[in-house]
């Protein structure tokens, strides 16, 4: 029986509710499948913080590098907002990507037909959107140097090597061979040095995915087309703060972001996550939605594992969920049928798999 080492970092508010429920799943789909999936837990976060004075411990770093795939809930919190900057939560995950060297961010977009009115886009404009953005996650203006501001001044700086842009390319274009084939690169060439290197890099990589259209559209208009006619995308690649704010405006069309799992992948292991925060305003009441967590899980046996066949049952018994009227609180005034609680919802699912 084939066996994976999981580490599982549950994080703050309500990323232990969500977390046990995507493992529940897991557990469920792996005895379905013929697969052991070995689970260990760390700490990371808040709750780090206040367990060890450190938001990211040494043990969780060399944990999740020892491991074959990482499942993450949340952190953060305002109780922590006044720690600094080296201490607050998210400095955690920003360290554990650094040295993980995860550099390319995925996030799926897909619309459910029977959630299509959640979203606050006309249902003729979002109706069958699949998409895939495909962000660069440790390079451009973020991380670039030198940064300044005195208080009068400031200043940040945009840098892209041709190798950083050639990883994050060849990432979109292998994505884009399992889907519709199709990428639209999205940069500002217009007025960019750095968006210049990025579409000439980019156009050579194309050259050895003959079969994948590729298209290139500035970050002004791709904002504009993602609103206009999202269903023209496929896979969209673009750098790290155009990703951020694309990938965030794209995933307002399911309705809401409850549904959508990310991951990010390309160092020594892959990490997944739901793309939410950590919602401690909820946490412990049981009414979380789970269904980004579940989905990253489903993300990580597709993209971590290979475990193809387990990542679509875990797909398909969320669309038949959904498609019975099964619902969390977030979502009650879509054509639900049934309110469930974080905790039902995931078994729900996992029943599902069983008796599939």
């Amino acid at each position: 029986m084939k066996s994976y080492n999981i580490a599982v970092i549950k994080g703050d508010g309500i990323g232990p509710e969500i977390v046990d429920e995507a493992i529940k799943v897991l557990d469920a789909v792996s005895k379905k499948e013929n697969f052991e999936l070995n689970y260990k837990e760390y700490l990371m976060g808040g709750c780090a913080y206040e367990a060890v004075g450190n938001p990211i411990p040494d043990e969780t770093i060399e944990g999740s590098k020892n491991s074959d795939a990482i499942l993450f809930g949340s952190i953060g919190g305002y109780k922590w907002d006044d720690l600094p900057r080296e201490l607050k939560p998210e400095s955690g995950l920003l360290k554990l990507r650094k040295e993980l060297g995860l550099f390319a961010n995925l996030r799926p977009v897909a619309v459910f037909d029977e959630l299509i009115e959640a979203s606050s886009m006309k249902p003729e404009v979002i109706k069958g959107v699949d998409l895939l953005v495909v962000r660069e996650l440790t390079g451009g203006i973020y991380f670039g140097e030198p940064r300044f501001n005195d208080g009068q001044k400031a200043y940040n700086t945009m840098v892209y090597t041709k190798d950083e842009i050639i990883r994050i390319a060849k990432v979109a274009f292998e994505s884009a061979m399992k889907r519709e084939k199709k990428v639209c690169s999205v940069d500002k060439a217009n007025v960019l040095e750095v968006s210049r290197l990025w579409r000439a890099t980019v156009e050579e990589i194309a050259r050895d995915y003959p079969e994948v259209e590729l298209s290139h559209m500035f970050v002004d208009n791709a904002a504009m087309q993602l609103v206009r006619d999202p269903r023209q995308f496929d896979v969209i690649l673009t750098g790290n703060i155009f990703g951020d704010i694309l990938s965030d405006e794209a995933s307002m069309m399911s309705g809401s972001i409850g549904l959508l799992p990310s991951s990010s992948i390309g160092g020594i292991v892959g990490l997944y996550e739901p793309i939410h925060g950590s919602a401690p305003d909820i946490a412990g009441q049981g009414i979380a939605n789970p269904i980004a967590t579940i989905l990253s899980a489903s993300m990580m046996l597709r993209y971590s594992l290979g475990e193809i066949n387990a990542a679509d049952k875990i797909d398909g018994a969320i669309k038949e969920l959904l498609q019975e009227g099964y619902r969390t609180p977030d979502l009650a005034k879509y054509h639900a049928k049934v309110i469930c609680s974080t905790e039902e919802i995931g078994s729900l699912i996992a029943d599902k798999i069983s008796k599939a």
